[in-house]
């Protein structure tokens, strides 16, 4: 096969949660761009609407704190589309992520969102894939799942505070519940990987990105095109053999 045909995902359902984010908007771009039919979920179904239309992608309304929302997300793309190849949990919520002295159900607010919906909408997503005995599932973490807290990126602006562990221990765990669900569900040729994207830019204040930028390799936040690439490997036949991956696209910052 030639090396461009197996970037395709030509013939490929694909579902994001979330998608009108930072993140969201740059991989529902990628997986549209590469042909897929390219499903994007969330509470704000307005903002969705935004990204897919133009794209050509589905919007649905999804709260992931919800089990019944979850499944009526992949039911209706099931029945829809008659497949689904590719999942990318990407939506996330930071209530928990002030500070540290909250009630323990502020964090276990997030921990239904964060962690057991992603148990949920795998395992449903998974039963579509088991069908065509293929599929691809990528989770999207971040930098801070892989290290700890650099209070040097923080000098001279409002700071961290006193930061809140939930990020980094959700994050942290996705990496591992990523070699588990490969480990899993790698009979079924199904692909399970996780990429870790380092600082984004968004308006930060100029003290901390010249502090981050210090301490990054390539010197420089990531952009806006910066995971389109990962995404579409990762989704597409040319990872075939990859599976239970944790790639940091950080540009470096996980390497010191």
């Amino acid at each position: 096969m030639n090396v461009m045909d197996l970037f395709s995902l030509k013939g490929k359902t694909a579902v994001l949660t979330g998608g009108a984010g930072l993140y969201g908007r740059q991989i529902t771009e990628a997986l549209c761009e590469a042909g897929a039919d390219v499903w994007i979920a969330s509470r704000n179904l307005e903002a969705l609407k935004k990204v897919a239309e133009p794209l050509g992608a589905h919007a649905f309304e999804l709260d992931l704190a919800s089990e019944e929302s979850i499944n009526r997300l992949i039911d209706t793309v099931a029945e829809k589309s008659g497949r689904i190849d590719v999942l990318v949990n990407n939506a996330v919520t930071r209530c928990a992520c002030a500070r540290w002295d909250q009630s323990m159900d502020i964090f276990d607010e997030s921990l239904r969102i964060n962690v057991s919906s992603l148990f949920h909408i795998t395992r449903r997503a998974v039963e579509w894939m088991k069908k065509n005995s293929s599929g691809s599932v990528i989770n999207i973490g971040s930098y801070m799942g892989l290290v700890g807290g650099n209070p040097t990126n923080y000098e001279g602006t409002e700071g961290m505070g006193t930061p809140s562990p939930i990020y980094f221990f959700e994050k942290g765990g996705m990496a591992n519940f990523t070699r588990w669900a490969a480990s899993e569900l790698g009979p079924f040729n199904i692909r399970v990987n996780c990429v870790h994207p380092g600082g984004l830019a968004n308006n930060q204040p100029e003290a901390f990105v010249r502090n981050y930028c210090k301490n990054t390799p390539l010197g420089r936040l990531a952009g806006r095109n910066d995971l389109k690439g990962v995404i579409v490997f990762l989704a597409s036949e040319a990872s075939s053999y990859i599976t239970g991956a944790n790639i940091p696209v950080d540009g470096g910052y996980t390497a010191r």
